[in-house]
């Protein structure tokens, strides 16, 4: 592969609330030097709800000398609200591609499920139900779905272009069957799962015979034995707040087994560079709220249900790095040898 990628969170804002609190510049810059170095990435995906956040995020990115993919990621936003999102970052980007940054705009990730407009639900739980649900009823209900997705495209990336200079993409569910004519690269969300594993080496190929540059800019496994065959569903075992929509505990007995977290990132990764993917991003580096709480009850270690390929501790630091409130997962080297 050309791109070899690793998505960086910068905090998620959902109804005016953002995920990760804390976003410390030295803290930010020296995840991506880690990123650079260790897992020796030469691109970022930078994604989050907040403009300033994403810019700072990327920008040190570039000054490392990675390649930025500048990924605004809306989140239970109406379409109006979405496009003011991606003018913003659009400016901003542009911006840094003017520095000398390489620079790819992602407009938008997964919008048909994420956020309201585009297919029934009043929440993304209630959409990806729909989605994930009754095969036989999947068709009726999602009838115009791909139409109000690519209407909407369309006026995002002209608005985008207006601003904005480079090379330009959206992260798709595979279903929104994306009009990739608007765009340079393919991006597509392809999680391997059980249900599909035996299709999925071929599913790749043809995205690649397709004859403009694929990228997989979402794809990962959490750190749980049997995770890896759930694919998408492997953070269905998180209960979460009711008000706060934080993370509260696992709903499930399950067991930590890092090493299958880290087989799964290997094995597709191995896929995408065989079968000539242009960039892949693992999904993701960290991911806050998630934290690895060892030596009580199981159910309260939220890491297990984490995609991050590093743990993320409630109090102190890690030893392999003891400047950071984190600690590298077996998927860790597992990517930096893919990488290397």
């Amino acid at each position: 592969m050309r791109g070899n990628g690793m998505t960086y969170n910068t905090g998620f804002i959902r109804h005016g609330k953002i995920s990760q609190e804390s976003f410390d510049p030295v803290t930010v810059r020296r995840e991506l030097a880690i990123i650079r170095d260790d897992l020796h990435c030469n691109a970022v995906q930078v994604i989050g709800g907040d403009p300033e956040r994403l810019e700072l995020a990327a920008r040190y990115a570039a000054e490392l000398g990675l390649e930025v993919w500048f990924s605004p990621y809306p989140l239970e936003l109406a379409p109006a609200d979405i496009l003011a999102l991606f003018a913003d970052c659009a400016e901003r980007a542009e911006r840094l591609r003017k520095s000398g940054a390489e620079v790819v705009f992602v407009a938008g990730v997964e919008l048909s499920i994420m956020n309201p407009g585009f297919m029934p639900g009043d929440s993304t739980g209630e959409r990806l139900g729909l989605l994930l649900g009754d095969a036989g009823q999947r068709a009726q209900k999602l009838a115009g779905v791909r139409a109000r997705v690519n209407e909407f495209l369309g006026e995002a990336v002209a608005l985008i272009r207006e601003r904005f200079a480079g090379r330009v993409t959206y992260a798709a569910i595979p279903f929104e069957v994306a009009d990739w004519a608007l765009f340079d690269i393919v991006a597509v969300e392809l999680i391997r799962s059980a249900e599909v594993a035996s299709q999925f080496r071929d599913g790749v190929r043809r995205l690649v015979a397709g004859g403009k540059p694929v990228a997989i800019t979402g794809f990962g496994a959490s750190a749980y034995r049997g995770a890896g065959d759930r694919g998408a569903r492997g953070m269905e075992i998180v209960e979460y707040d009711t008000g706060t929509g934080a993370p509260v505990r696992l709903t499930e007995d399950v067991t930590r087994d890092e090493a299958e977290q880290a087989r799964y990132l290997s094995e597709v990764l191995e896929v995408f560079d065989v079968e000539g993917v242009d960039s892949a991003f693992v999904f993701l580096f960290a991911l806050d709220g998630f934290p690895h709480r060892p030596g009580g009850d199981p159910r309260d270690d939220l890491d297990m249900a984490s995609p991050g390929i590093v743990k993320v501790l409630e109090d102190g630091h890690g030893d392999t790095y003891p400047d950071m409130a984190w600690e590298p997962k077996a998927a860790f080297a597992a990517v930096a040898e893919r990488y290397r």
